[in-house]
């Protein structure tokens, strides 16, 4: 992997939802070439400050993307190959980098091998590719149970033990890579048995060395899925959720554990790290006082990891994540056709997320940065972050009252609504009520 991972900060977008696309791919029988909209935000991406777009899945689907027909055409309801090819170049173009997601623990119901399967039988020559059992003396054209994705029966999982299934995903992986995409977000890698991502990924990065590849994982041992799989990185969910648990509890000794849980991480590996994604309540809805949304912010840009932006996060978009059907609608909305089209109301959110976005590229060591507490209360918090030499500092107040602190360095105020003051080798700082702020 190169180097270029350590300066990448991520917009994550989900485009079917914000391109206003159909529920279902079948009431768009024609191609509708709308990756277009997305290129009047790009510029806006780049001023936001970031250096990648992440897109969750754009291949052809059902619904909703993550029910994958054709991992090699584009969803008609998004537009073609050649609308593809002009967003890469669109963003290439101003620097922008660009990965993809791809679901490789299951495929749709439509999937033409998994049709061909059911057709043929046990005899076909796919039948292998799924986890299929027919009952016995079953007539042909007998439709096998089979395993699914978390229950899901529009989500057939494959049969990761079988040579073909590897090599098919490698032969996707490496299509869109050589088509000139930079990185990869393995959609449910946590799903899919380790030996596996060991045998595609190897000839994925014989070909592409620079490649990101990180893995979604929720639960268990992050360290050991890395070393297992041979990923560069997986999402860090711990942290996601210590980040808004802490403030909303007013708990700030969860995120020092889960901070100092994180800081083992960094010695085999750099988390991807979040405050929102498309699967998740967004962080404007996620917390109780609206005052501690700077401080959630600030906390993922001062901490190592590898960070992403959940596209309208930056303008404080609300939303629920819901458990039933169309749970997911609220957090992945429509955009206007350009940003203009905003509600003006956002926009102070964009800024601090282009002053702090701007902060951490500026010191891109804080990519593997550590965190160590120099003072912990449940309310209020200051932190070191450091690394080879150089560091800052990270206070936040989550109480009705104001905090002062001291460090034990000359250090000027770098973004928040700090107040510092130098005395001699130390410098005071002086938080208001539900105050925050970067020194260093």
């Amino acid at each position: 992997m190169s180097d270029w991972i350590d300066h990448a900060v991520w917009w994550h977008i989900y485009p079917l939802g914000f391109v206003g696309a159909e529920r279902e791919a079948r009431d768009c029988p024609e191609i509708r070439h709308r990756l277009g909209k997305l290129d009047p935000w790009l510029d806006y991406a780049a001023k936001l400050g970031v250096s990648g777009i992440l897109l969750a899945p754009v291949f052809a689907s059902s619904t909703h993307g993550y029910d994958t027909i054709d991992h090699f055409a584009i969803d008609r309801r998004l537009g073609d190959i050649a609308d593809f090819d002009s967003l890469i170049a669109a963003a290439h173009r101003r620097g922008l980098r660009v990965a993809l997601d791809g679901v490789f623990n299951h495929v749709g119901r439509e999937f033409p091998a998994f049709q061909r399967a059911i057709k043929d039988g046990p005899q076909s020559s796919e039948a292998s590719w799924f986890r299929l059992t027919w009952p016995a003396g079953a007539p042909a054209g007998t439709e096998p149970d089979y395993a699914t994705f978390e229950g899901h029966r529009q989500l057939v999982a494959l049969n990761h033990d079988e040579p073909a299934v590897a090599d098919y995903v490698t032969r996707v992986m490496i299509t869109w890579l050589d088509r000139g995409i930079d990185g990869w977000r393995l959609d449910a890698a946590y799903a899919v048995p380790r030996p596996f991502w060991r045998r595609v990924l190897p000839a994925v990065r014989a070909r592409h060395p620079q490649a990101y590849l990180f893995g979604e994982v929720i639960h268990g041992d992050y360290a050991a899925f890395v070393h297992d799989t041979g990923v560069d990185a997986v999402t860090q969910y711990e942290l996601w959720k210590a980040i808004w648990s802490s403030l909303n509890d007013r708990n700030l000794f969860e995120l020092a554990w889960a901070l100092k849980r994180h800081d083992a991480m960094l010695e085999s590996f750099v988390p991807q790290t979040f405050i929102g994604n498309h699967d998740v309540t967004r962080i404007a809805s996620r917390l109780s006082d609206q005052r501690h949304l700077p401080h959630a912010l600030a906390i993922l840009l001062t901490c190592a990891g590898t960070p992403s932006i959940y596209a309208g996060d930056e303008q404080a978009f609300r939303g629920l994540k819901e458990d039933r059907a169309g749970g997911d609608d609220a957090i992945r909305p429509a955009f206007p056709a350009s940003p203009d089209g905003l509600a003006p109301f956002g926009w102070p959110v964009y800024r601090l997320h282009q002053e702090l976005i701007g902060l951490r590229r500026r010191h891109p060591w804080l990519h593997r940065a550590r965190s160590r507490v120099v003072e912990l209360h449940n309310t209020d918090l200051v932190l070191e972050a450091s690394f080879e030499g150089s560091r800052l500092w990270l206070a936040l107040n989550i109480a009705d009252v104001p905090a002062v602190h001291a460090i034990d360095a000359a250090a000027d105020r770098l973004a928040g609504d700090v107040a510092v003051r130098r005395k001699g080798a130390t410098t005071e700082i002086a938080l208001p009520p539900h105050g925050w702020g970067v020194v260093g």
